[in-house]
């Protein structure tokens, strides 16, 4: 496992009964993991002091319960990086922390590459990937159907003062950008993929991961310039495996372009237990 431990602001403090005790920029957060299956004393009083805790339905969704007095959002950093965290009606902050183990890897493959670097930033959220590759000297086209979310991205490289860099924001359905990007011979030299487990588009197209992404790998093939120096591929998904994600990239970049690829969980550090939550997979391509 590839874990995110250079984090200040955040950290997981405790882990048990389908749930995680968090700590973002000292505001305590308790969240439902599926990834948590077993029920262990919790090893911490802090989690009676939570300011907020989020509750699922059985109908689905959730709600959270506010217990003390919690800002709408406030902002943590990563090294030099700035996010607003705003926790969502889906239990969600605008942030996956276990992603800077993925950030720290960008951003050195960028900064030993002898040229600018041209990075394809896919379903792209709040934009940590954009802002990390950004920050390492990259231009970035960051492109995501939610509004709302390239929105929240931009606010974060305000804050980051990454204002000023060479970034495209788009709000679009991400497979249809890829296919008028191969029409207008558009190149890429890295491509970033963090694509939803299901969702639906505009119109109501449904994506499920498992049935699309394979066909969306050998499209974003196409942009991929002679000399790409990475493809990274992220998966939220439980049922598909590190060694699956990693023979689609075998078999959707790396015979076309020869390289490497790996794939690992990734992860953070329980503070109570000094064991390692899995929190997804990540698959890279990388050129020799």
């Amino acid at each position: 496992m590839r874990t995110a431990d250079k984090w200040q602001d955040y950290k997981i403090i405790d882990a048990s009964g389908g749930e995680k005790l968090e700590s973002w920029g000292g505001k305590l957060l308790v969240r439902p993991d599926p990834q948590i299956i077993w029920n262990t004393p919790h090893e911490t009083k802090l989690w009676n002091q939570a300011d907020a805790v989020y509750h699922r339905s059985k109908k689905g969704g959730g709600e959270w319960e506010v217990r003390k007095q919690l800002p709408e959002r406030w902002t943590i950093g990563y090294h030099d990086l700035k996010f607003i965290i705003r926790p969502t009606g889906f239990k969600h902050t605008g942030l996956f922390p276990e992603q800077a183990v993925n950030w720290d890897y960008m951003s050195e493959k960028i900064k030993h590459s002898s040229r600018q670097v041209k990075v394809l930033n896919l379903f792209a959220y709040t934009g940590g990937a954009t802002l990390a590759c950004a920050r390492a000297g990259a231009s970035v086209t960051h492109v995501d159907a939610s509004k709302g979310m390239v929105s929240w991205a931009r606010e974060n490289a305000a804050q980051s003062s990454l204002s000023d860099k060479p970034i495209r924001w788009l709000v679009d359905d991400c497979e249809k950008f890829v296919k008028r990007e191969i029409r207008r011979g558009n190149r890429y030299d890295a491509i970033i993929m963090d694509p939803p487990s299901y969702g639906r588009g505009p119109n109501g197209e449904v994506w499920k991961l498992e049935d699309c992404i394979f066909e969306l790998v050998k499209l974003c093939a196409q942009l991929l310039d002679d000399k790409a120096i990475f493809f990274l591929l992220n998966s939220y998904t439980t049922g598909l495996s590190p060694s699956v994600m990693a023979y689609i990239l075998g078999e959707g970049i790396a015979k076309r372009f020869g390289g490497n690829v790996f794939a690992d969980e990734i992860g953070l550090k329980v503070q109570s237990s000094g064991l390692f939550l899995p929190c997804g997979s990540t698959a890279i391509w990388e050129s020799k």
